[in-house]
């Protein structure tokens, strides 16, 4: 982890860099993979899973049995920490439902927005070397608020072509029985596409390495959208002189071993903190089992000394971090001077692992700068908005000379005719 004092503002924009893969080649893979499963559909699907994981497919859809046998194979104690996960992700996610509000913007004209959930989802789930039930939660509670009438889960199997039973018990929990054993680019490019064994979706939703960031990004073109562009993680922490630089350090290395491109910020106002915070970090690097993975990713992370807490946000706010703690006195006074981030952690208690799992907020959230204009996955992300509009006769004359005249000048007469023949309809 490279450490750095009061680095002056025209430097900042290379600190704030994060580590990136060659992206014409990332395209030109994804491309490809797409190309061949439109043509080739499960036979492709079979060929690169076996290509990129090394797993021999016999079959693509997780069976009931599958399902039935994965829920003896966890702890009662992971069992009911699942379920507990999961009421506190579905209060805070139906606290977002919206009532419609009817305006009246003149007498005669009711205008209001009503939602309707996305009918076609796709959930990516993160398997490999950390099978991630958690985003199941995340990203099926909401769904399931939302009313989508079909979710599709894609996650990767392990070397010998299964699922992590945590993941199908979280799915079953929620009612996804539609789950498939396909990871990376050739997952995200079946639920675009559609083979005999994925139905296509309309809109994809899941965090991934690189690859299935540029693979989401490439089913724009098709017509699918997806939720956000949600990378390798990432943690910035400001830290003050009351910061515990034990806390910190175990925060810093819960995002460093989630892959080698991930990366860590540390930003602090006091020298002391900062040394014994990389202190720290060394000591517990050597606990963790997966601390290769974690010194690939502080091999991309920097530590900062700054003078003030303001310098400290503005450079939190050009870097938009996907997570950012802020272990700083009075913490909750300094919300305000937050403008870019996906989801902030306020005090000394406030680990960012509590909204990795079990705290209520989700854990989808924009990664690699985005947090400049993207929100975290929320349930307003499976749904649409939809505006009506009533206007009585009375309601039109009263308005129609504005739009006759707006629509004329603009030299559509065809939209000034809509009006005007209704107007002077006896």
């Amino acid at each position: 982890m490279k450490i750095i004092k009061n680095p002056s503002q025209k430097n900042w924009k290379e600190l704030i860099q994060r580590p990136q893969n060659e992206k014409k080649s990332l395209h030109n893979i994804v491309q490809q993979v797409f190309m061949d499963i439109q043509e080739s559909a499960d036979t492709a699907l079979k060929k690169y899973t076996f290509h990129f994981d090394g797993v021999e497919l016999k079959q693509i859809k997780v069976t009931q049995q599958e399902l039935k046998e994965a829920e003896n194979l966890l702890s009662q104690e992971l069992k009911q920490a699942i379920f507990q996960a999961k009421s506190n992700i579905e209060k805070f996610h139906f606290s977002q439902k919206e009532n419609s509000q009817f305006i009246e913007t003149q007498p005669g004209i009711q205008c209001w927005r009503e939602s309707r959930a996305i009918e076609k989802i796709g959930l990516y789930i993160p398997g490999g070397t950390a099978p991630l039930f958690s985003t199941v939660l995340m990203l099926g509670v909401p769904a399931k608020i939302a009313g989508c009438r079909q979710i599709v889960l894609c996650t990767p199997p392990d070397k010998k072509g299964n699922i992590h039973p945590a993941i199908l018990f979280a799915a079953q929990t929620i009612g996804i029985t539609e789950i498939f054993k396909v990871g990376g680019i050739q997952a995200i490019a079946a639920l675009t596409i559609g083979t005999e064994s994925i139905p296509s979706v309309y809109k994809i939703f899941g965090p991934g390495n690189q690859y299935v960031t540029a693979a989401k990004q490439y089913a724009q073109e098709f017509k699918v959208s997806i939720d956000l562009p949600a990378g390798p993680s990432e943690v910035l922490v400001i830290a003050d002189s009351q910061a515990n630089p034990d806390f910190i350090a175990a925060d810093l290395l819960s995002q460093a071993e989630h892959g080698p491109d991930s990366q860590v910020i540390f930003l602090t106002t006091d020298e002391s903190i900062l040394n014994q915070t990389i202190n720290s970090v060394t000591t517990q690097l050597e606990k963790i089992p997966r601390k290769e993975i974690a010194k690939k990713a502080l091999d991309n992370s920097i530590g900062i000394l700054f003078d003030n807490l303001d310098t400290c946000f503005q450079f939190s706010n050009l870097y938009a971090p996907e997570h950012l703690i802020l272990a700083i006195d009075k913490a909750k006074e300094y919300r305000y001077n937050v403008e870019n981030a996906g989801s902030v952690f306020l005090g000394n208690y406030s680990c960012e692992s509590a909204g990795d799992y079990a705290s209520g907020t989700n854990h989808t959230l924009p990664t690699n700068g985005y947090a400049r204009n993207y929100s975290g996955v929320s349930l307003d992300s499976f749904i649409k908005k939809i505006t009506f509009q009533e206007l009585s006769k009375e309601g039109l004359q009263t308005i129609g000379p504005t739009i006759e005249l707006m629509a004329e000048a603009e030299r559509l007469f065809a939209h000034k005719n809509a009006v005007s023949i209704r107007i002077n309809k006896n």
